[in-house]
């Protein structure tokens, strides 16, 4: 959804929209969305900055960290954006960055992109490691099998034959 600031005048305007997969481009290994997302929020014209906020909702499906297995996970992402025409942005070289100014971003033209601005929130919000239960136990060094299903003894047979003595101490 493109919002167009130009018609948009001084009123604020609430949007509400569905995105589906295929329109995000989220076909990544680690993850990728199983329906489509829904976006829904509030676009607010100032004098000098344009903000957006909002709320995404989108269920992915996340591949365990330690065994690879596909796991459904249900996001619910707030978000605010704020955007400044190039005109009323000032670059210091030497400037410290505010908290504020993180979430700041130069409008390119009159228009701003929701389907991407909702994009770039889902891959930001996405978890770091994401586990299929506490004690996973990943897969296996040798084969490749996922221990969670399989006791292979590959490990046992593996063991360093230097460190067999350590095994008779208690």
């Amino acid at each position: 959804m493109i919002v167009d600031l130009i018609t948009l005048g001084n009123s604020p305007f609430d949007f509400s929209f569905t995105i589906a997969p295929a329109e995000l481009g989220l076909d990544d290994d680690d993850a990728r969305l199983t329906e489509p997302a829904e976006v829904a929020g509030r676009v607010t014209k100032h004098i000098v900055q344009t903000d957006v906020e909002g709320t995404i909702r989108a269920a992915v499906e996340i591949e365990c960290t330690r065994c690879l297995e596909k796991l459904a996970e249900n996001l619910e992402i707030p978000f605010r954006a704020a955007y400044v025409a190039p005109e009323h942005y000032t670059e210091a070289p030497e400037a410290e960055l505010r908290e504020d100014d993180l979430d700041v971003s130069i409008l390119e033209g009159n228009e701003i992109d929701l389907n991407e601005l909702a994009r770039e929130q889902i891959l930001l919000n996405l978890p770091e490691q994401v586990f299929c239960r506490e004690d996973c136990r990943g897969l296996c060094e040798k084969c490749g099998g996922n221990r969670n299903l399989i006791n292979c003894n590959c490990l046992e047979e593996a063991t360093d034959p230097r460190w067999a003595a350590l095994k008779n101490l208690k």
